[in-house]
């Protein structure tokens, strides 16, 4: 991702007194902890293994050769980076309390979750536009949304969400640690490590908040816009069976929108005045865990295409199995 951890940690480390960070994790009972962990560790292996089959269905099965489900299975791609990316170390953190982590190793999670929370945004409104035209303008579709277009918005979605996230990360590493190294988190993230510094961060805070329109509000604005006209139009079909199938072809992209938004809007917007640790860290497993595991299942459930395949391969895996015997 044009990312060195090794250059970045020789450039940060004169700023800082600080080569490591420890996470306090829930300070709870190891009874709690023990279940806690096992539930993680069983949202982390069917996240993986979900996300897996509709990469592989997507791939393998030709019925499923088409944009959206292109899309879908760089989604999923993401989803598979991102629960990888904190959930093993949260694991970690409930296993043994005050788990620690590199400076580098630190300032690397936070860039990676970065990009993908930013790659998740571009690349949902890259599907919302899909579904726009094949919605609003179903005869042009072809003719528009052709491999090379999608493969192009695939790659610009990913070198903007690798440069946007590389601008916060960049400004944390200026940041002098000098004080407490103890993060009262779960990974790390933003807030967490402003508030351990002990330099002025007042130009750091403002970078984050002009770089959340491009980021998260541009996106959501366009998924709105596209979903107006995506309403309207299903509105003045005249057939019910009509707006029905073309409702149930973006039901699952929207629902995917609600959540991940919302768990966002529920993490970063709401007060957090009287709000305790535990209920924030709370929060976080919501949007980095258990929003990477509900999407396979939305996606599986709610599309008759990948349903159908789903079908297929259990019979073809059933009949396997019998002419082995």
């Amino acid at each position: 991702m044009g990312f060195d951890q090794r250059s970045l940690a020789n450039s940060t480390t004169h700023k800082s007194n600080v080569n490591k960070f420890i996470f306090l994790g829930f300070n709870s009972n190891a009874l709690y902890n023990l279940l806690l962990f096992t539930l993680v560790l069983i949202i982390y292996v069917v996240t993986i293994c979900g996300n897996l089959l509709i990469i592989m269905l997507v791939y393998y099965s030709k019925t499923l050769h088409s944009p959206m489900y292109f899309f879908l299975s760089q989604l999923s791609i993401s989803d598979i980076i991102l629960t990888t990316d904190i959930a093993p170390n949260i694991l970690h953190i409930l296993l043994q309390e005050r788990t620690s982590i590199s400076f580098s190793g630190c300032i690397t999670q936070f860039y990676v979750y970065s990009t993908i929370e930013s790659f998740e945004c571009y690349i949902l409104t890259v599907m919302s536009y899909d579904r726009y035209l094949a919605i609003c303008s179903p005869l042009h579709y072809v003719s528009i949304m052709k491999q090379t277009l999608c493969i192009k918005l695939v790659l610009a979605s990913w070198i903007f969400s690798c440069s946007m996230a590389l601008i916060p990360t960049l400004s944390i590493c200026q940041l002098e640690f000098c004080g407490s190294n103890v993060i009262d988190y779960l990974f790390c993230d933003f807030n967490p490590l402003v508030e351990l510094s002990c330099s002025d961060t007042s130009k750091v805070q403002i970078e984050s908040t002009l770089l959340s329109f491009p980021v998260l509000i541009l996106p959501f604005l366009v998924i709105v816009v596209s979903y107006t006209y995506i309403v309207l139009t299903i509105l003045k079909m005249s057939s019910f069976s009509g707006r029905l199938k073309s409702f149930s072809t973006c039901s699952s992209h929207l629902t995917v929108v609600f959540i991940f938004y919302g768990t966002l809007i529920a993490a970063y917007l709401i007060p957090k005045e009287g709000q305790s640790r535990t209920t924030s860290k709370i929060m976080s497993l919501l949007y980095t865990v258990f929003t990477p595991f509900v999407n396979p299942f939305i996606y599986s459930l709610r599309n008759k295409d990948i349903k159908d395949n789903l079908k297929m391969v259990y019979i073809d895996k059933r009949h396997f199995i019998q002419n082995l015997w």
